[in-house]
């Protein structure tokens, strides 16, 4: 005879707090960036020769917290399968690694006004995302998948930050 078992819930108490730390993880490396850029915006920022193709300033907000967003559930997706595992510990170290180059991308392009560094730096931090990516699709395709949207968002940046550099 067999028994009735309840299936396990998908998400339980601690699932969800990874959840919400791995977030707020992703959306304070935004606010840490945030803090060298917005008061940059009206001055700085403002005063530079900008491409054709430059979004309006309101666009950045919405998109980057979105991107930060999809990086924390990434993440959390990889964090689940368990830290004991290599290829998570790696995983996870990667994505550390690549969140605080965006970061520092923010402070070298507006804290120090310098897009030629920012421009080294968002190369740099182009291929640790794409190293992030391929580290995730070994843990979980899901988790790779939802950082292609911010890989092609800092492609489009590069290309922004070169078209600074090189117009300033």
């Amino acid at each position: 005879m067999k028994t009735f078992q309840t299936p396990q819930p998908r998400f339980t108490f601690r699932s969800l707090l990874q959840l919400a730390t791995a977030i707020v993880i992703a959306e304070m490396a935004g606010i840490i960036g945030s803090i060298f850029t917005v008061a940059e915006i009206p001055g700085w920022y403002a005063g530079l020769n900008m491409p054709s193709f430059a979004p309006p300033n309101w666009v950045f907000g919405p998109v980057w917290t979105t991107l930060f967003l999809l990086m924390g559930v990434s993440a959390f997706l990889v964090w689940r399968q368990g830290l004991k595992r290599q290829d998570v510990k790696i995983a996870l170290a990667l994505f550390a690694f690549q969140l605080a180059l965006n970061t520092l991308w923010s402070f070298m392009f507006f804290g120090l006004h310098n897009p030629g560094a920012a421009l080294v730096e968002i190369v740099l931090l182009w291929l640790a995302i794409l190293a992030t990516i391929v580290a995730f699709a070994k843990v979980s395709k899901l988790a790779a998948w939802l950082l292609v949207p911010y890989i092609l968002w800092v492609s489009f940046a590069t290309i922004l930050n070169y078209a600074i550099w090189w117009l300033n």
